[in-house]
């Protein structure tokens, strides 16, 4: 039976367990994120959003290059944390990397100067969108996933391993895989300090 959304809100949770298994096939996949991309609003219908699908030794490959990346910042003695992550990450089945096209961004901002400034910003609501979007759907199907942010410092080698277009802007990137470990517990703070309601 088919969850109701509000349940798949409360279940999206950042899961870091994850194993290669899979949990359905490449084309479902494919499906999730056609829909995900086809249908999640962005401002003035700029539909600047882009997705990239690692799977297999592309999604290997991600998360190698991201510890090399890492591993020449952090010091060899702090570096052992670090790598164990990587580690985590590169253990799913596969990464979502979400980008922008400035392309469109800065076209927006040519054809309606006045909002200008507000573009890139509402971009990144339409990018975030996005993410929740696509994060929960992969849960529903029994996948677990998280939301990384290792851009910029592996932007222009993911642009150039995988041939992405120059003004497409690295967002975050969502690993994910079946399940392996339950989320950690997560508090929440009281909503009558989070929401007012005026009648």
């Amino acid at each position: 039976m088919a969850k109701d959304f509000l349940t798949s809100v409360q279940e999206r949770r950042s899961y870091y367990g994850i194993s290669k298994e899979a949990v359905v096939s490449d084309e479902r996949i494919q499906e999730i994120i056609n829909h995900a991309v086809k249908y999640t609003p962005s401002s003035f219908n700029s539909q600047s959003a882009r997705v990239v699908v690692l799977l297999g030794e592309n999604h290997d490959k991600l998360w190698n290059i991201t510890k090399e990346t890492l591993r020449a910042i952090v010091p060899a003695d702090q570096f052992a944390p670090t790598e164990e992550k990587m580690n985590a990450f590169g253990s799913g089945y596969g990464t979502v990397l979400f980008f922008e096209d400035q392309k469109v961004v800065e076209g927006l901002q040519e054809a309606f100067a006045a909002y200008a400034d507000n573009f890139p910003i509402w971009s990144n609501h339409s990018s975030g969108m996005l993410q929740f979007v696509v994060w929960t759907a992969l849960e529903n199907e029994g996948f677990g996933a998280s939301l990384q942010h290792y851009n910029p410092i592996i932007d222009e080698e993911v642009k150039q391993e995988w041939n992405v277009p120059e003004n497409w802007k690295l967002i975050a990137q969502m690993p994910f895989g079946k399940p392996v470990a339950a989320p950690g517990e997560k508090e929440f703070q009281p909503l009558e300090d989070r929401v007012k309601i005026y009648k």
